[in-house]
């Protein structure tokens, strides 16, 4: 296997400008670019336009433009915004290039060669804002994804989809890292196991698309068309030994929203099948952007533009805010209070503070130039430790599209080398001259973490990781700079002068909040819902008998009076009540709806709640006056 990595978002729709969710999958393929650069990989990086299609023909139609004229326009929003975002991508995509067209038309010969294409006809609904056939049962009120749908009737040319079912579960289950998250994983496996139906894969009543070489009048159907381009990205029918080194001996991921996982988890691995080319390595699915805890849309006027946002808040702060703040696969709130959060705690605190006394500290105490007369002591062995263990971590998340968690690892050692710093105490150690060597280690060993750390943020923030190395004194060009050259301690070049510090992140001010008499940010262990606590039956009862177990000193044995029939419940509390006698008559509150278990040969058919300090447990006892049997909610 080569060490080539190919990673592609999809080809997006340019009939609408690209927002926040746009952004977040393209710097998702991006930060995962940079990444396997930096670890040695040759990547390639594609993203697009999907142009074809009715719904690009009805739109320049109501513009009053030509489909390639409206295509031409709106393509050069992805591309300025590309620019604006830092991404790094190697190719560019258009569905209407001559190079995709022969692409597509290659693979409809190979699959129809194969004997999966036939000529038929359709009847059903369709989708023309999703650009899909849709199925009875996938409609909602009449609706597909909230969306309306047409009625339509053509002579079609179908793909034998159903032919693929069983061997797309099989596929599945042999390759756990098809599909990321496991929980889009299960979806799929399920929708394929309600069976597969053959997909019309051509249209007559339009003609905006590449033609359908096996009959005059048939455009080839949008899907079979746009996921093609992957293909196309990587060379597929321009060069031959190209293509084989990115597709079949490297490893090929796609970044997808959620909404179209069925079409790349599917359609496109069984019309790989059929044309005998490999199945991508991993199709990475993540989750929606709500914004402000409401559904994004133009009705709500709520839509995020990205280019706004940056010139609000920073490009890099912008990216981090969207990596860190989503757990991929799962939705995500854009907010503006979670992001000030972000950049006064994250950024500005930690590492901006970090950068800042570092660079202070050793103009202070070495006119700027990193020296070093090695004496170490157990916290730098600590740190050292703590270094290789984020390496490992990281790695794993990364490799695994946990991108906040990667994120995580990197900020608890920017965490540690705060503290690293308020145990060493480099202003102590300035005071008395036989500790400067001792002062020139812990100096050094910020100055080194640095270093370290701008080149792990780098796939996240680039800019910002260049703006940390031209502030340690050094000229570092990320595109050669691999991160084995930083792995091992020690790796920043001694006798380097540092230069001025500059805030990366100034603080924003935020309005002052009326002070809350309660925690409003609590964090609960273990949380349950309201649904999983009315599950518990939770009574009043009545203790009518108690007497100790035979042979378990901490054990007693409860006749307890329910409101409607006679319990025997077990509790460990003999310890607490010597005289279990004292206990008859006493009303206490038992949960009555546990599964019988038998403890030392006794049955007990519910648990009896107590309090549970440290070195004492009662029985939490209730007013006698309260109804045997009565409920606890």
């Amino acid at each position: 296997m080569s060490n080539s990595f190919y990673i592609t978002s999809p080809i997006y729709y340019p009939n609408a400008a690209p927002h926040v969710g746009t952004a977040y999958t393209t710097i998702i393929c991006d930060v995962v670019s940079r990444y396997k650069r930096i670890k040695g990989f040759e990547v390639s990086f594609m993203t697009g336009v999907d142009e074809h299609g009715q719904k690009i023909q009805e739109a320049a139609e109501k513009n009053g433009y030509t489909p390639i004229q409206w295509v031409d326009k709106m393509s050069l929003n992805f591309t300025n915004l590309w620019e604006k975002l830092n991404i790094s991508n190697t190719d560019y995509l258009r569905t209407t290039q001559e190079r995709h067209i022969n692409s597509v038309r290659e693979i409809v010969k190979r699959v129809n060669d194969n004997g999966d294409i036939y000529r038929g006809e359709y009847t059903g609904k369709y989708s023309v804002s999703e650009e899909t056939f849709v199925p009875e049962s996938q409609l909602v009120d009449g609706k597909y994804m909230g969306k309306e749908v047409i009625d339509v009737k053509e002579v079609s040319y179908f793909f034998k989809l159903s032919k693929y079912q069983d061997a797309l579960l099989k596929h599945i289950e042999e390759n756990p890292d098809f599909i990321k998250p496991e929980s889009k994983k299960n979806e799929v496996v399920a929708f394929i196991k309600q069976g597969l139906q053959d997909l019309s894969i051509s249209r007559t009543t339009f003609d905006w698309g590449i033609p359908l070489e096996l009959e005059e009048g048939h455009i080839i159907y949008v899907w079979f068309d746009a996921l093609t381009s992957y293909l196309t990205g990587a060379e597929f029918k321009k060069d031959d030994d190209r293509f084989s080194k990115i597709w079949h001996d490297g490893k090929v991921v796609h970044v997808i929203g959620k909404d179209i996982l069925r079409f790349h988890a599917i359609i496109w691995p069984a019309m790989l099948m059929s044309a005998g080319i490999k199945l991508p390595d991993t199709v990475a699915a993540h989750g929606w952007w709500t914004v402000e805890g409401e559904k994004m849309s133009k009705s709500l006027g709520n839509v995020v533009n990205p280019e706004v946002e940056v010139k609000k808040y920073g490009l890099d702060a912008f990216r981090y805010y969207l990596m860190r703040e989503a757990t991929f696969g799962q939705d995500a709130d854009y907010s503006k209070k979670a992001m000030t959060q972000r950049i006064n705690s994250d950024l500005a605190n930690d590492l901006g503070n970090l950068l800042n006394r570092t660079i202070g500290m050793q103009k202070k105490y070495f006119n700027s130039e990193v020296i070093l007369n090695k004496i170490e002591d157990i916290y730098d062995s600590e740190i050292k430790e703590l270094w290789k263990k984020t390496l490992t971590e990281l790695d794993n998340h990364m490799n695994e599209y946990q991108f906040s968690e990667a994120l995580k690892d990197i900020w608890k050692f920017i965490s540690r080398m705060n503290k690293y710093i308020d145990e060493c105490e480099p202003w102590n150690l300035a005071k008395d001259e036989k500790n400067k060597d001792r002062l020139s280690t812990v100096m050094y060993n910020l100055v080194d973490s640095l270093y370290k750390t701008a080149m792990l943020i780098f796939p996240f923030m680039p800019e910002t990781a260049e703006k940390i190395t031209k502030q340690l004194g050094l000229n570092v060009d990320f595109n050669l700079l691999k991160l084995k050259d930083v792995e091992e301690w020690g790796s920043y070049p001694v006798g380097t002068k540092l230069n001025e510090a500059i805030p990366l992140f100034p603080r924003i001010e935020t309005e002052k909040e009326e002070k809350k008499e309660y925690n409003e940010n609590l964090h609960i262990e273990n949380p349950i819902t309201i649904n999983d606590f009315s599950k518990v039956e939770i009574k009043v009862v009545e203790i009518v008998k108690a007497e100790k177990v035979k042979n378990a000193d901490k054990l007693l044995k409860f006749i307890v009076d329910t409101g409607t029939e006679k319990r025997q419940i077990i509790s460990g509390i003999a310890k607490w009540y010597p005289d279990e006698k004292e206990l008859i008559g006493k009303k206490v509150t038992a949960v009555l709806n546990l599964e019988p278990v038998t403890l030392k040969g006794e049955i007990s058919q519910g648990m009896l709640l107590t309090t549970a300090e440290k070195k004492k447990m009662r029985l939490i006892e209730v007013d006698n006056g309260i109804k045997t049997g009565t409920g606890v909610k």
